[in-house]
């Protein structure tokens, strides 16, 4: 049996007036996750329990059945899988957090990505800011675009912390990192100086003056979030005999496989934007299928036009995941007459209203061979609420989607 899971990062959504009353997921053409849905079961997941933070981090975690909470002690923990996606290798004491290159005017958070700065760009502002702050026993690590690593040995990981994006039109004072224990006041602190001197060494920097001179937002400062330290997980390998590989534009869903014992694969052109390589990542994950038991497939899009705000983008982008990679899949594994199960669903909703993660359950659909469907016909938020899955928590999902228990050692 091969497995193959397609995830919309943040492709569920509320009602739309615009869409009289529809979700861009009920709105959108979509014939092949419709498919999946009349030919499976259905159901809701809840991804983000109503203790835990609405991160990608835990949400895409909870797809795969690790507990979050217990695994990252409370915090969000994205910071440690994008290190591992950059090939850092974490000491015991060392705290990792995710550092944007965000843009502020007027004393507020405008854009958490600079207005999607480029890698050449942002690569320019964090070497020199790397130089800057390594007095201070801080190390700062490239990434994509406006997503980069921050690495502090001995710093405290229990720090509450604002993600960028879920605060876009904010005072920036007002978002200053608090410590969640009184050893975290010294870590704290720095952070938040850090955050300050960083405006005073982006402010004029050649960088920053160019995409001024050309009608673009400055990227003119950091902002760090996510904190968290190393953690000990188990390898779906062991947890369920099945051997992975996932395909992502994202730092941290690459870490989060290399984590949980799948192959991290690179597609040409795979950006996390809407113009990604679609056509790519369907191709490489047949490939992969040749060795592997199961492809995780995670598109970004969906979610960055919902921080975004842009409805007609993330339409767009909910049709060109069916039609340009989930179809394409689809075709490419009858042509290969493989055995096959297929689930699609988003990790978390990100509402156009408001442009911020949410924890409402999300949809699911999964299909799988010789197992009856449910009487569902269409896959959205709406249509689900009456699949035969019900609702799904914890490693509810992924087990259900194997088909089989994960082996307790």
């Amino acid at each position: 049996m091969k497995y193959v899971l397609f995830l919309g990062d943040g492709m569920a959504d509320y009602p739309i007036p615009e869409l009289h009353g529809k979700t861009p997921l009920m709105a959108a053409k979509k014939p092949a996750m419709d498919g999946i849905a009349r030919r499976g079961r259905t159901g809701l997941f809840r991804t983000i329990e109503p203790d835990m933070m609405t991160g990608s981090a835990i949400a895409n975690m909870s797809v795969l059945g690790y507990n979050a909470t217990e695994l990252f002690h409370g915090t969000e923990g994205r910071g440690v899988l994008e290190a591992a996606s950059l090939g850092i290798e974490l000491g015991e004491n060392d705290l990792a957090m995710r550092v944007n290159l965000i843009c502020i005017e007027e004393g507020k958070i405008r854009s958490h990505s600079s207005g999607h700065i480029s890698n050449e760009e942002a690569h320019a502002l964090i070497r020199d800011a790397h130089s800057h702050f390594q007095s201070w026993n801080i190390q700062l690590h490239p990434g994509l675009s406006y997503r980069h690593v921050m690495i502090y040995p001995g710093g405290e990981f229990r720090l509450e912390c604002f993600p960028p994006h879920d605060h876009v039109g904010s005072p920036w004072r007002d978002l200053a990192i608090r410590p969640m224990t009184p050893t975290g006041q010294a870590t704290a602190d720095l952070l938040n100086r850090l955050v300050e001197e960083s405006q005073a060494l982006f402010e004029n920097h050649p960088v920053n003056q160019n995409r001024r001179n050309q009608g673009q937002q400055p990227a003119n400062s950091l902002w760090p979030w996510a904190p968290g330290k190393k953690p000990r997980m188990r390898t779906l390998p062991e947890r369920f005999g099945i051997s992975g590989a996932a395909i992502t534009a994202v730092d941290l869903v690459k870490g989060l496989a290399i984590y949980a014992g799948m192959i991290p694969i690179t597609v040409p052109g795979a950006t996390g934007l809407y113009d990604t390589n679609y056509e790519g990542k369907a191709d490489y994950a047949l490939k992969a299928l040749e060795e592997v038991d199961f492809v995780y497939i995670h598109v970004e899009a969906p979610d960055e036009a919902g921080h975004e705000q842009d409805l007609a983008l993330k339409i767009r982008c909910i049709e060109d995941l069916d039609r340009r990679l989930i179809q394409r899949i689809l075709d490419g594994i009858e042509n290969k007459g493989w055995e096959t199960t297929f689930a699609v669903l988003p990790d978390h909703p990100t509402p156009i209203a408001s442009g911020n993660h949410t924890r409402e359950p999300v949809p699911v659909a999964i299909f799988a061979p010789g197992q009856q469907a449910d009487s569902v016909d269409r896959y959205d938020e709406e249509s689900v609420k009456s699949g035969s899955l019900g609702m799904l928590s914890g490693s509810q999902f992924i087990e259900t989607f194997f088909n089989r228990k994960e082996i307790i050692p």
